[in-house]
């Protein structure tokens, strides 16, 4: 077994990604909510599901959207453990597509976030979580270094 194989049986991984567009001459994050909860979209890993295309699933089915530039790579950021043995890991990607909408979940009878918005960085420090708040921080990190061009 490889070293990705044992870590997925010694925790649970949601998989996500920070999505960002470019607007009015800055990064806007892309966030939902869940009760009181900021948070990007992510979800479970499925069982044979790679972990980068568990994200994929995951922003479709929460967010509808199927745009997504990894112009970064795929590095990612994990957080620390929550819940039951729980990590989130999140990867950076950049869309064109401006409508989000969220679709109603078949396992649960309602979409799994009640809203969601397009934040500045320090608008997004004020709503997130700390566990959360560190994806942030290192999302801005990488796209402080981008050249920006609308």
């Amino acid at each position: 077994m490889d070293n990705q194989g044992q870590a997925m049986k010694a925790k649970i991984i949601s998989a996500g990604v920070v999505i960002v567009r470019r607007h009015a001459g800055e990064f806007e994050y892309l966030l939902l909510r869940a009760y009181t909860h900021w948070d990007f979209p992510k979800g479970v890993v499925e069982e044979g599901e790679e972990i980068l295309e568990a994200a994929h699933r995951e922003v479709k089915e929460e967010s509808t959207i199927t745009d997504l530039q990894f112009k970064w790579g795929h590095r990612f950021r994990e957080t620390g453990p929550y819940g039951p043995g729980k990590i989130a890991r999140y990867y950076l990607a950049e869309t064109n597509q401006e409508t989000v909408d969220l679709p109603i979940n078949p396992e649960i009878g309602r979409p799994e976030h009640e809203e969601y918005r397009w934040v500045v960085y320090g608008d997004a420090v004020d709503l997130v979580s700390a566990r959360v708040r560190s994806v942030l921080e290192w999302a801005q990190e990488i796209l402080k270094y981008e050249d920006f061009e609308e």
